[in-house]
């Protein structure tokens, strides 16, 4: 096939469309087609000429026409699509489908740095080409965020080292607003064709996401730490449904993109609850492939599979499965997930009950003394309607621990006797004296992390079936945050910490009886 016969496709396809733009579709199907060919003419600069032509025809209307033809002018290593094509590209269809009418929703989790962000800020520039009169949102965890997203878009869309206004020739930057992050590209409109904005900032009044738009959140979840607060993920996921959704209009779009740290982050509560809907479309491309090797080894600042390697050799495992191969913390790893325990609502049952405590003793480092007191009630229900968890020295955790003793009127309590466990209980039984209250003080020495984790799986089944814990709404600070560490306790992998575990399973041995006591040996029958 010569120059000349793609050129007269190509010349073809445009009179189609001017005559019939429903006609688009058929179109597009040639300059496919044409495109395609291209490579396997001998080079021309006649040929070089229509296949930027192509490109440019196609922009308004095909992503990733728009993605190659921006950077048209820019140096390969300064450029983002083109080195980064694989695996990008079926991100790119993604996005493409989205705007097709394809999805309502699409959920992108990759690697740090890799270009999720930056495919999807593109993508955000080529809707306010198409339609500079669409009001717009993008968010993330915070104002730095946004402020990186508004100035990329000035970037994108007014720069001349790209070619925003020769794909886009009618749509030039109206008015901006640096404070509020706002740009119009429609000098009409009361609302902004883009708001960028994190979730901390003013929603309510200020933006509005037209039928036509899309909001964007990018990265909800700030890092590894808030990742672990079941209780912080569910207040973030709370704030997305009632400060940005409540932006959107009907039929307004969406595209969510995160690092996948935890089975209870934003991004995996709506692919549980919409998993089997058509309209949403959820995307995860691991660092690693099946083979193991790396998926993001580009050409230009690319990671290469033993940078990868060394990343998983380095991280704990459910850190590495979690931030690079997308898996986020699972539900078989959790010892006692949030969604798996008992609560109430802070009234106690009426009757007859025991009052048991234990305490898993710290001095420091960053450990915390744990302190979970038990009322036991006749039917095996044990309510926790306290928990004393303090990171303080043995000055502020000793008059804490002897003053819920006498507010609980406990008459027996069992301490860790590890690192001066037993001297702890010592000082504790002084101090009770001093008060002239008795209460049986003793002390055991803990197993090992080996055995104790193997007594945490143990009990773990008696706790989430009996132990009864006070709903978030009734919970103080100090038992708030020996939750969150309960919560994601894992079994397999490295704990930070296990003071909230270790605490809750010596208050089970406390109540059941020891498991592991020693073995007796017994003729076997014959």
């Amino acid at each position: 096939m010569s120059n000349e016969t793609l050129s007269d496709l190509f010349d073809m396809a445009r009179v189609v469309y001017n005559e019939d733009s429903a006609e688009l579709h058929y179109c597009l199907k040639i300059t496919e087609y044409v495109k395609e060919v291209i490579p396997y003419l001998p080079k021309s600069n006649s040929l070089n000429a229509l296949y930027w032509k192509v490109l440019l025809w196609e922009a308004p209307n095909r992503f990733e026409s728009f993605l190659l033809y921006m950077e048209k002018n820019r140096p390969y290593k300064k450029k983002f699509y083109e080195p980064r094509m694989n695996p990008l590209r079926i991100v790119a269809q993604d996005l493409q489908d989205l705007e097709d009418g394809k999805y309502d929703f699409y959920g992108l989790s990759m690697p740090p740095r890799v270009g999720k962000s930056t495919i999807c800020i593109f993508f955000f520039a080529w809707i306010i080409g198409k339609r500079p009169d669409s009001h717009n949102a993008m968010s993330g965890h915070s104002g730095i965020l946004a402020d990186r997203f508004h100035n990329d878009l000035i970037k994108l869309t007014e720069n001349e080292e790209y070619t925003f206004h020769e794909i886009f020739p009618d749509v030039n930057l109206q008015m901006k607003s640096s404070e509020k992050n706002e740009l119009y590209y429609d000098a009409v409109e009361s609302f902004a064709t883009t708001t960028c904005r994190g979730i901390d900032g003013t929603w309510t009044g200020a933006v509005d996401i037209s039928q036509d738009g899309y909001l964007y959140v990018d990265d909800l979840v700030r890092d590894r730490k808030e990742s672990l607060s079941p209780k912080r993920l569910e207040g973030r996921y709370q704030d997305y449904l009632n400060i940005l959704v409540d932006r959107k209009n009907d039929g307004s779009r969406e595209l969510m993109v995160g690092t996948r740290w935890n089975v209870m982050d934003p991004l995996g509560k709506i692919e549980k609850q919409y998993k089997n809907n058509p309209r949403y479309k959820f995307r995860k491309l691991p660092a690693l492939n099946e083979k193991g090797e790396s998926n993001f080894d580009y050409p230009v600042k690319g990671f290469s599979t033993k940078y990868y390697h060394d990343m998983r050799d380095k991280l704990d495992k459910n850190e590495w499965m979690a931030k690079f191969m997308q898996t986020p913390f699972v539900r078989e790893g959790l010892l006692f997930p949030a969604d798996g325990l008992r609560y109430y609502n802070g009234i106690l049952p009426e009757g007859d009950h025991r009052v048991v405590g234990a305490c898993d003793v710290a001095w420091g480092g960053g450990d915390s003394l744990s302190m979970p007191i038990g009322y036991e009630y006749p039917n095996g229900d044990v309510y926790i309607p306290s928990w004393i968890f303090n990171k303080g020295p043995k000055e502020t955790t000793i008059p804490l621990v002897t003053g819920k003793i006498m507010g609980e009127k406990l008459t027996e309590i069992q301490f860790e006797a590890n690192n001066g466990g037993d001297m702890y209980s010592d000082k504790v039984s002084a101090e009770l004296e001093k008060h002239n209250y008795h209460c049986s003080c003793s002390y055991k020495k803990a197993p090992g992390n080996m055995e104790k984790m193997t007594k945490m799986v143990a009990y773990s089944g008696d706790v989430k079936r009996h132990f009864i814990f006070l709903d978030p709404e009734h919970q103080d600070q100090e038992y708030s945050d020996a939750m969150d560490e309960l919560n994601m306790t894992v079994q397999i992998g490295d704990n930070e910490h296990d003071d909230a575990g270790d605490g809750i399973t010596q208050l089970a041995i406390k109540i059941y009886g020891d498991v592991g006591g020693p073995a007796n040996i017994i003729s076997s029958p014959v």
